[in-house]
């Protein structure tokens, strides 16, 4: 592996750790508004 791949692979990672982070947080988001959404109003 040369200097460009390494340098590419920590991109991607990095790029992979904030897409798991939008996908945590919208899976949350998703999972409150189905609670609010089930009370009785």
């Amino acid at each position: 592996m040369d200097l460009a791949d390494a340098k590419r692979l920590k991109e991607l990672e990095k790029e992979n750790a904030e897409l798991k982070k939008m996908l945590a947080e919208s899976m949350l988001e998703n999972r409150v508004l189905k609670e609010v959404n089930s009370k009785k109003w």
